[in-house]
């Protein structure tokens, strides 16, 4: 039974998933919350796992350094380090305490206790991000193909100009420092990367109202609740992927020698936020009240086109056969609707 370590798992949209996904492939995981309480409400929701097979440690700050030097040890020991812990959020007062100090600090200081406390450990994934790929500078580019080796070029100084420049930076930057410590350190484990860009689909963490939901999945509840009811807001980035098989190219990252020392780009495709509103609307009658009229102005493709994508590593070195935008939407208003209740 192979033993895994995944930061996140609490409140993490994408870590959720990534937990009930690694349960599914038969790991046994030990994942870090910032509360008792919170790791107490993970068991709670998986009341059939035994302990030996799932369990959490508390780690406050992930920002701190050596936060993860004494959780990393374990008996029996970790072969498999799956890191989703990081900041997607806009709501932030200082971009480097909020934003990069979480991201950057919380990467690297895993990655030193690992191979400190770890050798054990053989396989190590991260969570990243299509912003530490795209370069927001140059819009939608129409006719340019984003692949794996596209770097983000934003700078120290763009970081602290918005939330959302610190959001793209804390991802770029570290990435590139788990890429960095890799090369200079040379532990006993590999890197793979996940570089996702907006991830959709049903939630499965554990969240009580719709004012806690993750940021990619806030778009759906607006259209669905008719706060886009008279105009859809933009798009901006204009690819997506269902969180679900998101979860999945975590796992199989983590299980496939092929996908070693590799980033990949994890997306399904393109998507707007007018095809999200047109599901929405001819998939649930009782919601079209609240749903944008059919044509209402906003959230369409750019009339000169949008950038490419190349996800063929992912899909043939992981095996991922993304879902389609429907299926994801679907099942995403669903369980919204169940929070809602």
């Amino acid at each position: 039974m192979p033993r895994t370590f995944l930061t996140g798992g609490s409140s993490g949209f994408i870590a959720a998933h990534i937990l009930d996904e690694l349960l599914r492939a038969g790991h046994s995981v030990v994942t870090s919350v910032r509360s008792d309480e919170k790791g107490q409400t993970i068991l709670n929701n998986h009341p059939s796992v035994p302990k030996e097979k799932l369990d959490f440690v508390i780690v406050k700050d992930i920002a701190r350094s050596g936060a993860f030097d004494d959780v990393i040890k374990s008996e029996p020991p970790f072969e498999t380090v799956i890191h989703a812990s990081s900041p997607f959020h806009f709501n932030v007062t200082d971009t480097k305490k909020d934003l990069l100090d979480p991201a950057i600090i919380g990467t690297t200081s895993l990655l030193k206790a690992i191979k400190k406390s770890a050798p054990s450990v053989k396989r190590v994934v991260i969570t990243s991000s299509f912003a530490s790929i795209s370069d927001s500078r140059k819009g939608t580019r129409p006719g340019y193909t984003y692949t794996e080796a596209d770097w983000n070029p934003i700078t120290e100084e763009e970081a602290t100009q918005s939330a959302v420049a610190g959001y793209r930076a804390s991802k770029t930057f570290s990435e590139k420092a788990a890429w960095e410590f890799v090369e200079k350190e040379k532990p006993n484990f590999t890197l793979s990367t996940m570089c996702p860009p907006i991830v959709l689909g049903p939630i499965v963490h554990y969240i009580q109202n719709l004012e806690n939901l993750n940021t990619s999945n806030q778009r759906i509840a607006d259209i669905m609740t008719g706060k886009a009811k008279n105009e859809l807001p933009p798009t901006i980035i204009y690819v997506w992927v269902d969180v679900r098989d998101l979860a999945l190219a975590h796992v199989r990252a983590a299980e496939s020698a092929e996908a070693q020392n590799q980033r990949f780009f994890v997306t399904a495709g393109h998507f707007s936020n007018e095809e999200i509103a047109d599901i929405i609307r001819d998939n649930f009658p009782e919601l079209k009240d609240k749903v944008p009229a059919k044509g209402v102005k906003g959230g369409e493709y750019p009339k000169d086109g949008v950038y490419r994508y190349d996800n063929s590593r992912t899909k043939e070195v992981l095996g991922i056969e993304f879902r389609g935008l429907k299926e994801s939407i679907v099942d995403a208003v669903k369980s919204l609707q169940a929070v809602a209740a």
